[in-house]
């Protein structure tokens, strides 16, 4: 969206475009070109946010905006328990908490790194990792905060991070920030591209149905990124709360605990088919509360049934 606006090209002709850059050169080497990508794009990422934070924080008002924006800059979200920002943790925080912590279980994405590195380096890849990209939204946060203290109203909620750069630092800033964006979108779409081609081959596809698994990933990418009105946080919520429906199964198994192939089945089914309506009715009539239910059955259910449905002792696990 924030090409289409600086280059005037129409933003579907984009999410092709973008798609097909990151499907040039995962089909070509899959997981070695996403990790040499990603590498260089965490790189340019990390220097933008060098670059822009201490930039915004040494203006006449940055660090008294920065201080105005973390106390709260109005009456509505001067505090975390009053109605306006109970609303904001309901509807946004403990959703986005529940997706975020479930990522690293429920998401393909990580087992696909977690599978490419040696195994007495994977916990110590991770923590650098986490470490390293935890900069990214504390840096980007840090930005929003100067902005609502300032008092600065976003027109595009959906663009707001390019609307803030744009307004705070010179017009030739624009491209190194604009490089940080599409980084980002191109690391988190050939890492995909990259799952999806090995789920495919644990079912025994060969390197041709990798490579169409991965076109056909890309065609519902793009249809779903031209649904007419479609919230980019809302998408971001319901994505967190799908993946929450494996984590709980995942964590178990991880900790040795027997579990039955139907209890796992059953509970992901029942995150599936009751957390998510939850979740969607809510996102739809904007109702915080039925979010924040609809996340946490998600993430719930499928580990109570998996427990309950484990064999006892004596019992054979399947």
């Amino acid at each position: 969206k924030i090409l289409a606006v600086v280059t005037g090209w129409p933003f579907w002709t984009l999410t092709i475009v973008l798609a097909a850059i990151a499907f040039s050169y995962s089909q070509y080497s899959g997981i070695k070109a996403s990790v040499l990508t990603d590498a260089l794009q965490m790189v340019l990422m990390l220097a933008c946010c060098a670059l822009l934070v201490p930039w915004a924080l040494s203006g006449d008002t940055g660090l008294s905006s920065l201080v105005t924006g973390l106390a709260g800059h109005s009456r509505e979200y001067a505090s975390l328990f009053n109605k306006k920002g109970l609303e904001v943790l309901l509807a946004f925080g403990v959703p986005t908490a529940v997706g975020l912590i479930a990522a690293p279980f429920g998401d393909q994405c990580f087992w696909q790194r977690a599978f490419s590195i040696r195994e007495d380096k994977i916990g110590r890849a991770f923590q650098l990792g986490a470490l390293f990209f935890a900069v990214v939204p504390l840096s980007m946060g840090v930005l929003g905060f100067i902005a609502a203290g300032s008092g600065y109203i976003a027109q595009d909620a959906g663009m707001v991070n390019f609307e803030l750069v744009s307004s705070l630092f010179p017009g030739w800033v624009m491209l190194p920030f604009l490089f940080m964006v599409i980084s980002g979108l191109l690391s988190t779409a050939d890492s995909n591209l990259c799952a999806v081609a090995s789920l495919t081959s644990d079912f025994g596809g060969g390197m041709r149905a990798a490579k169409g698994s991965m076109l056909t990933l890309l065609v519902l990418a793009i249809a779903i990124a031209n649904i007419p009105g479609l919230a980019v946080t809302d998408l971001f919520l319901i994505y967190g709360a799908l993946r929450a429906t494996t984590m709980l199964p995942t964590v178990l198994t991880l900790k040795g605990k027997s579990l039955s192939a139907g209890g796992v089945t059953a509970g992901i089914v029942a995150s599936l088919v009751i957390g998510m309506p939850i979740f969607a009715i809510g996102t739809v009539t904007g109702s915080a509360a039925m979010k924040t239910a609809g996340s946490l059955c998600a993430l719930l259910l499928s580990g109570a049934i998996c427990m309950v449905a484990a064999p006892r002792k004596g019992a054979c696990a399947v």
